[in-house]
């Protein structure tokens, strides 16, 4: 199910609403019960039996970071009560073989789900190019991702990893820990929540009118940004993308179609995210920052999937040493920090490559000669500089295999010469309604204000705007038979 779906905005969303509101006035747990109910019935739509393996993970942390608060193994002394924070210092055997257990669990968990086959085509094609083909491992296995899991990976591994640092207090409740990981709001596309960031919300939180019309002025606009600029964008670039042959021009303006589409889309659903959470009393991180007004890749990151960016730089790049082991150390961190992003996206040489692109990027911006160079450019310059970057990159992220994403980028830079059925892709791209909402995400991209801020004081008018745009997307949506968030499939 997705948010972008007539069945969850007219049946799922109303139904969970209703039954939340109508324990409004009862204790905080059963409203917490509900959303954990609602959540696995969303997760379970598209494939039911992958509840059943959210259920085992999420019971299998739960369970871990019991043992961490109270450093024994005899499950009958684990609800004995609350727990408090445990204090900074040493841990014991104990602590420490219950948060391998439950980091280990969780990555082999989601390394088998998400890079089975990318694992097993990698091996066979090395296997082939040195010429053992007999040695080659054919299997009839296909593995099928679960929706979300690296979104809920995560946020169970932040939670572990926080218990045992002392950083949060672990919950003895099981239902209210299964809320912050089943949520629907934020379960199948983030954003990525720390769990030291919703504890208090999971046990206290309110219900006021005020939350609820920001809540939904934030689902409007981000099904706007979804049904009436990310949608168009990409029919954009699939038209280029999916092409065998694409003129230069095309190319540019299909790829810059593409960094349109990502980011409606995927700030769209935050949008839609924390619009649902402010509805449920729930306040979310930002997660999106203007990213394409960045006048560099470090401020890009600073903007683009906060949680995530927060996320790697907490549990990744800081364990690594961060910048406290010299430059060259530092360059080190950032570029395998960067790698692994890519690598969490998905299970393609694709995605390391545009992890690559990156954290070269972040480690060159770093070194002292070339922040020099950097701040003496003009500010308009240095955006778009970094926006052609990012451009670039996104061609791998799109791109379906290696050899695509280079084809493309030959085509962009006028190294391959078209063929003469390539002219046939103008006639699609450059449809009026199609120019039109490429033109209004530009300037939506690089004039418009947050959703964040323009929503923070709402008046009339603004109410006005919010509510005739999600008129409009929902007059778009009722054409249209599917909607998925590109993010899903991450």
């Amino acid at each position: 199910m997705v948010f972008s779906s007539h069945v969850f905005i007219y049946y799922f969303l109303p139904a969970a609403l209703l039954g939340y509101y109508t324990l409004s006035r009862a204790p905080q747990r059963w409203r917490n019960l509900w959303l954990v109910l609602t959540g696995y019935l969303f997760y379970g739509w598209a494939g039911p039996g992958f509840t059943i393996l959210m259920l085992a993970t999420t019971s299998f942390d739960w369970l871990m970071s019991l043992v961490i608060a109270h450093n024994d193994w005899r499950l009958w002394r684990l609800w004995q009560g609350d727990v408090s924070s445990l204090p900074r210092g040493a841990r014991t055997r104990t602590q420490t073989v219950a948060l391998v257990l439950s980091i280990s669990s969780n990555l082999i968990v989601l390394g088998f789900f998400k890079y089975f086959n990318f694992a097993v085509g990698s091996y066979n094609g090395l296997i082939e190019l040195i010429g053992l083909s007999p040695a080659q491992w054919h299997t009839t296995l296909q593995v099928v991702l679960p929706l979300g899991i690296s979104f809920y990976t995560f946020q169970a591994l932040s939670y572990i990893i926080d218990v045992y640092r002392g950083d949060a207090v672990a919950m003895v409740n099981f239902i209210d820990f299964s809320c912050f990981v089943s949520m629907f709001p934020h379960l199948v596309a983030g954003p990525i929540l720390k769990f030291s960031f919703l504890a208090k919300q999971l046990t206290a939180r309110s219900l006021t009118a005020e939350k609820f019309a920001r809540g939904v002025a934030f689902f409007c606009l981000g099904l706007a940004k979804k049904i009436l600029l990310a949608n168009p964008c990409g029919t954009i670039a699939d038209a280029t993308f999916n092409a065998h042959s694409v003129a230069s021009l095309d190319a540019w303006f299909g790829a810059v179609a593409y960094a349109f589409q990502i980011y409606f889309d995927f700030s769209g659903y935050s949008d839609m995210a924390i619009g649902l959470g402010l509805m449920l009393g729930f306040v979310f991180a930002k997660n999106f920052d203007s990213p394409y007004q960045s006048a560099s890749i470090t401020e890009f990151w600073r903007r683009w999937h906060i949680s995530l960016s927060t996320w790697l730089r907490e549990y990744v790049y800081i364990p690594l040493g961060g910048n406290r082991q010299g430059n060259i150390r530092t360059y080190v961190n950032l570029m395998l920090t960067m790698l692994l992003g890519g690598l969490w996206h998905g299970a393609s040489w694709n995605f390391v490559i545009w992890g690559g692109i990156h954290g070269g990027m972040l480690a060159l911006e770093r070194t002292r000669q070339r922040q020099s160079l950097y701040a003496h450019l003009p500010k308009p310059v240095r955006i778009a500089a970094t926006f052609l970057v990012v451009t670039i990159s996104w061609v791998f992220f799109r791109a379906s295999d290696l050899p695509g994403a280079m084809a493309y980028l030959g085509s962009m830079l006028g190294l391959t010469h078209p063929a003469p059925a390539a002219s046939l892709i103008g006639g699609i791209i450059y449809d009026r309604y199609l120019l039109f909402s490429w033109v209004l995400a530009a300037i939506v991209v690089w004039a418009a204000p947050q959703t964040w801020n323009w929503t923070q004081a709402l008046t009339l008018p603004k109410s006005a705007v919010c509510f005739g745009l999600a008129a409009l997307a929902l007059g778009v949506l009722a054409a249209q038979e599917s909607n998925p968030f590109i993010y899903f499939i991450f």
